[in-house]
């Protein structure tokens, strides 16, 4: 078995929404792998204490970006080009989330949640579709991996409409771009269940125990997990995938009882 099956070493990764939650763990992930991590989010603070963090494993730089405004979006692309002259791996991570009762459910609450789970991946791989281009080789595609969540797989106990909606937008927009842009670049979700994550906390402060006892697996997701998965699918080894949603749940959803 040739031994770079497996290995990101010396690929270029922009991992949006990357100094907290699942994805600073893809970022940590990819950075210990050899990868040069490039991580964003809106706060400026955030990503300084990332770059300084991820940087004790190897190469790493932060950009804030707000990436619910086209134009920061845009500005994020050309930044990211200064850094680099090829973008191997673009993990689309950054979300936002808004629970109310369906009679009350905002419009602010669809606006601010489909713009930068749903429209903001679009334009970001739109922008940086040169930079994949680049660093894609017949061998070795480039590739980008969006972040979607159990929540568009199976339906959720918790009032998160727009956030639903916006996965499972997310997870069929997966395969339109794979369709779109092979063979030069894969495009796969993973659809995360339960982390130890900022977004989570609430939750799992709640309902932990009912969780646990749901899961097959009987835990939530590690740092590990999400790594893990994430560098298969930015590696030589998952050349032949392109489209798929995968969920990374311990089983919730895949193995959901009815009755």
């Amino acid at each position: 078995m040739s031994s770079d099956l497996f290995s990101v070493a010396g690929k270029t990764a922009l991992v949006t929404g990357g100094t907290r939650g699942i994805g600073y763990m893809i970022a940590e992930g990819l950075v210990k792998a050899g990868a040069h991590v490039i991580v964003s989010s809106r706060k400026a603070a955030a990503c300084a204490a990332a770059e300084e963090a991820l940087s004790q494993h190897g190469r790493a730089t932060a950009i804030p970006a707000d990436l619910s405004d086209p134009a920061q979006t845009a500005a994020l692309a050309e930044k990211v080009a200064a850094h680099a002259s090829q973008v191997h791996i673009l993990v689309n991570n950054a979300g936002a989330t808004w629970g109310a009762e369906f009679d009350e459910f905002p419009v602010s609450g669809w606006d601010k949640v489909l713009n930068l789970n749903l429209r903001a991946p679009f334009l970001l791989a739109q922008r940086l579709r040169p930079l994949l281009d680049k660093a894609s080789s017949a061998d070795d595609p480039a590739r980008i991996i969006n972040i979607g969540s159990i929540d568009g797989i199976a339906v959720p106990t918790f009032k998160n409409y727009s956030y639903s909606a916006a996965k499972a937008g997310l997870h069929h927009l997966t395969k339109h771009m794979a369709a779109t842009l092979a063979p030069g670049i894969l495009v796969n979700a993973i659809a995360p269940g339960p982390f130890p994550t900022k977004m989570t906390e609430t939750v799992l402060a709640e309902r932990g125990q009912q969780i646990l006892d749901d899961s097959p697996l009987h835990r939530i997701g590690r740092a590990d997990d999400a790594a893990a998965l994430a560098i298969f699918l930015s590696a030589r080894g998952s050349s032949f995938i392109t489209g798929a949603t995968i969920p990374l749940d311990g089983g919730l959803s895949t193995t959901m009882r009815i009755g």
